[in-house]
């Protein structure tokens, strides 16, 4: 079995991170997010994965070729000379797609679930129709696009935009299923899955809803980011405990990697994780927030909500909240109140940021 996964453009939602490595290699829970899904699907049987990339592809490749190795399945790059939306990709890879008449997987890099990727196999081979959309429930369907379809069978009757009164609470989870025939819906161009390829088959009654359970999140923002990290913590504590990290001063989910250091006095957590080689010294509290690897955080320094980049160093007595992002080598000077703010690279912050603002 193969899979595409639609890594696509350059990431912008999410800097300052992806300025320094391509979003797929940016680590979620101490791991490359692109490798989240790459392994659940290697799990679930599929010996091919595609990625379809238009930045950076040299770095991305460099990275895969240790992973191809160490998980035995053959990993490759389809490179888009220009943006091809979210289904001119699948037109690109037709080639590698189309090859037999097996069914192929089709994932949106930025999904953070539990990946039930057998299950929804199972469930695709069960209805035999051309394509398979996972669906996640939403609290407020309003501010999506909504899928209506049979409960009974699964069958997708129509898609509706943002609909001001309710008649579903169930959107796309960027998850798919397709058998080959799907690629003669599909042209070398910038084209919309979502917009010139699903209703299309829903009217031809060749597309069905795969009800997705657990938790489910885009993690393509830094907030998003942050809650997605929470969401995936809480996973783990339910189902691999083990992978947690307990101990003196540690409140609730935290991910730790064997190598960082910890001071004396801290408080870490809930919903924090800690990188490779990071150094937090004694009395400081963290919560809601990532450390990327080599990350240092100097005594009684007070962190939420935030992600900090590789190699940054926050200084003694700091207060960062409200979703900071700092980007790779960021130094922020002893003393100072960080609010919402973006930090490009290898930038020294002298002054407090008391708004949301981005630090050129």
């Amino acid at each position: 079995m193969k899979a595409l996964i639609l890594v696509g453009g350059f990431g912008t939602r999410l800097r300052p991170l992806t300025l320094s490595r391509p979003k797929p290699l940016v680590e979620f829970a101490n791991k490359p997010i692109v490798l989240h899904q790459i392994e659940a699907l290697a799990e679930a049987g599929v010996k091919h994965v595609i990625l379809a990339v238009s930045y950076r592809a040299e770095l991305l490749e460099k990275e895969m070729r240790v992973e191809e190795a160490r998980l035995g399945i053959k990993i490759s790059l389809s490179r888009e000379t220009t943006p091809l939306g979210t289904a001119g990709p699948l037109a690109l890879a037709k080639e590698l797609l189309g090859e037999d008449e097996e069914p192929f997987f089709v994932l949106n890099s930025d999904i953070i679930c539990e990946y039930p990727f057998k299950t929804m196999l199972q469930f695709h081979r069960a209805h035999k129709k051309e394509g398979t959309i996972a669906v996640t429930k939403v609290t407020e369907p309003s501010k999506y696009g909504v899928v209506v379809y049979e409960e009974a069978t699964g069958e997708i009757g129509r898609f509706v935009e943002k609909p001001k009164e309710f008649i579903s609470n169930r959107i796309n989870a960027g998850m798919y299923i397709f058998n080959p025939s799907v690629l003669k819906r599909i042209e070398v161009r910038f084209m919309s899955v979502e917009k010139e390829v699903f209703p299309f088959m829903a009217k031809d009654s060749e597309l069905y809803a795969f009800d997705l359970q657990g938790f489910w999140m885009d993690i393509g923002q830094p907030k998003d980011f942050i809650t997605g990290m929470g969401l995936y913590l809480t996973y783990l504590h339910h189902s691999h405990p083990h992978l947690l990290t307990k101990g003196e001063g540690i409140v609730g989910s935290v991910l730790v990697d064997p190598s960082a250091k910890i001071g004396a006095g801290c408080r870490i957590g809930p919903n924090v994780v800690i990188g490779p080689n990071v150094v937090i010294e004694d009395g400081v509290c963290l919560s809601r927030s990532t450390l990327m690897g080599g990350a240092r955080v100097r005594s009684h320094a007070w962190v939420q909500s935030s992600i900090i980049g590789w190699d940054s160093c926050i200084g003694q007595w700091v207060r960062m909240e409200n979703v900071c992002v700092l980007g790779e080598d960021v130094i922020v000077a002893d003393e100072l109140y960080l609010n919402g703010a973006r930090i490009l690279p290898h930038k020294s912050i002298t002054n407090s940021v008391p708004d949301p603002q981005i630090i050129m």
